[in-house]
């Protein structure tokens, strides 16, 4: 029992470090669309 509890918890550890180097060498793109928004005059004080 002990050594099944051992090898579960190596394979947790294994999946987690991975995911962890997964999301840190991840190179996730910026939008590249463009944003338009007419703001009204009436939105700033004078």
């Amino acid at each position: 029992m002990m050594r099944l509890t051992l090898v579960i918890l190596v394979v947790v550890a294994v999946a987690l470090l991975g995911s962890v180097a997964f999301l840190v060498t991840w190179d996730i793109p910026a939008p590249s669309s463009t944003v338009e928004k007419i703001v009204p005059d009436d939105r700033f004080p004078r």
